[in-house]
């Protein structure tokens, strides 16, 4: 069964490497958004990332954190930690709600086109001084997906900014490819286990700062990371990904796509229900 299936948040590099992929940037060819603007989709195409959009109000943004801190309690009491809330839409209702959110999903059709797949959600909480980075990577490079026609949503939970390690882009820097990347050392703390060095060489680094309620949508190409948290104050995420619907997943990811607008012709994505809990 599709909702029985634990998924690695992080693949092994044996399994990626047998799979044939197309990395490559897809700009967006939407002509006719209906939430972004002309100038945002040349902006993404050309930066490879967009910031500040305003998605939840104070209530919301309040529901939305007492629920992560009800969730980060149960999972951290079960023997996980911060970071290991993932695939987290196929466990719980709320989290499908919010990968499935209208207001959120409509932002990224503008981008994506009509045909739109919800398969990831994955809580990234920096405790105050936890201690813990993300390295310098490509989400691409993680995923077993072709062609590389993805983006990510990084829901802010809290507000982010560079005092608690929010997250750096590399502007342009998806049109570089895939890069070349080295193996994580166990000094680096990372969160991830990839690590591209001298990212200043593709760019120039963009802080990510949000405020809680607030998404940024980057290309799943982009080049980004985030320091560790030194601070005194906790920066929760939530980031959630979506792709075309021609896209094709390997190792079983199909199982965790929802269509979340227009269609899937094809039915390689397995649509599974909101789970019936929270």
């Amino acid at each position: 069964m599709a909702d029985s299936k634990e998924f690695k948040a992080v693949p092994l590099e044996e399994e990626l490497s047998q799979l044939e992929r197309d990395l490559k940037f897809y700009p967006s060819t939407t002509a006719d958004p209906q939430l972004l603007t002309v100038a945002q989709i040349e902006d993404f195409n050309r930066d490879g990332f967009l910031r500040g959009i305003r998605i939840f109000d104070d209530q919301e943004v309040i529901a939305n954190r007492e629920y992560f801190d009800q969730l980060l309690e149960q999972v951290i009491a079960a023997g996980g930690n911060s970071y290991s809330i993932s695939t987290a839409h196929m466990k719980y209702g709320k989290v499908y709600d919010l990968l499935t959110h209208p207001r959120i999903v409509a932002h990224v059709k503008d981008l994506l086109g009509e045909n739109v797949i919800a398969w990831g959600s994955h809580f990234f909480c920096k405790m105050p001084h936890d201690g813990k980075a993300v390295s310098w990577h490509q989400d691409a490079s993680y995923w077993p997906l072709s062609p590389s026609k993805a983006v990510t949503v990084w829901l802010a939970i809290d507000d982010a900014d560079p005092e608690n390690a929010n997250m750096r882009f590399i502007a342009g820097s998806h049109h570089y490819g895939h890069m070349t990347y080295r193996p994580s050392g166990s000094h680096e703390d990372n969160v991830l286990n990839q690590t591209i060095d001298n990212p200043e060489q593709y760019g120039a680094p963009v802080d990510d700062t949000l405020k809680a309620g607030e998404i940024s949508i980057h290309s799943d190409l982009l080049l980004h990371g985030s320091e560790a948290n030194q601070s005194d104050r906790r920066r929760c995420g939530l980031t959630l990904r979506y792709c075309a619907a021609d896209v094709r997943a390997g190792m079983d990811w199909n199982a965790k796509g929802v269509i979340v607008a227009g269609s899937d012709p094809s039915g390689h994505w397995l649509n599974p229900p909101r789970p019936e809990n929270d």
